[in-house]
């Protein structure tokens, strides 16, 4: 079975990854050709996911469009980062920089307190006007230096516990078998299996 859909995003890791995630699928990607995606105005990584869903469906009504919106949280500083992990220490920042940002956030933290979650929220803008959600989560800690240079965005100070290791320091086979995007892209072929 065969699958398309437009992706929104122009983000080139995030492509990378999806496409690598769903490499073992009958999977047509298109991205969209527009000049710029809205700005993520939403307070929630559900309805970033959906404004960029229901954005580029304007531009392809026919087609399922996927937007995904992803971030790091911390329960212990509130929930930061959250939906501005990708600009946490400014609109033109790096992820070096956001990585030095949440250091000195959390160096204060002990034990339980550096527990943190990634989130992936996938919204589909379906042909019918309509739309779902599908939510993935990886669970780890925040580790108190980068290690590894695989990755991108949060990877390096993000450390799985249970295999002592940061998601920087795992192969992109090794990611995409636990990550939260993983997790939220397989529910939506599970998805497309039955509404295709």
């Amino acid at each position: 079975m065969s699958f398309k859909f437009c992706l929104a995003t122009k983000n080139p890791s995030k492509i990378k990854e999806i496409q690598e995630i769903l490499k073992d699928f009958d999977c047509d990607i298109i991205l969209p050709e527009v000049e710029k995606l809205p700005e993520e105005t939403g307070t929630s990584f559900y309805e970033n996911a959906l404004i960029k869903a229901s954005f580029v469906s304007k531009y392809y009504p026919e087609m399922f469009v996927v937007g995904e919106d992803s971030g790091l949280v911390v329960p212990a500083l509130d929930g930061l980062p959250g939906v501005f992990s990708a600009r946490f220490a400014g609109p033109d920042a790096d992820d070096g920089k956001n990585i030095e940002k949440l250091l000195k956030y959390t160096q204060h933290l002990k034990e339980k307190e550096r527990n943190a979650f990634f989130i992936c929220v996938i919204a589909v803008a379906e042909p019918a006007g309509t739309h779902r959600f599908f939510e993935g989560r990886l669970y780890g800690r925040i580790a108190e230096e980068p290690r590894g240079n695989n990755g991108f965005g949060y990877d390096p100070i993000f450390e799985i516990p249970e295999i002592g290791k940061t998601v920087a320091e795992l192969s992109m086979q090794e990611k995409n078998r636990i990550s939260h995007r993983a997790k939220a892209f397989l529910q939506l072929i599970e998805y497309f299996k039955m509404a295709v």
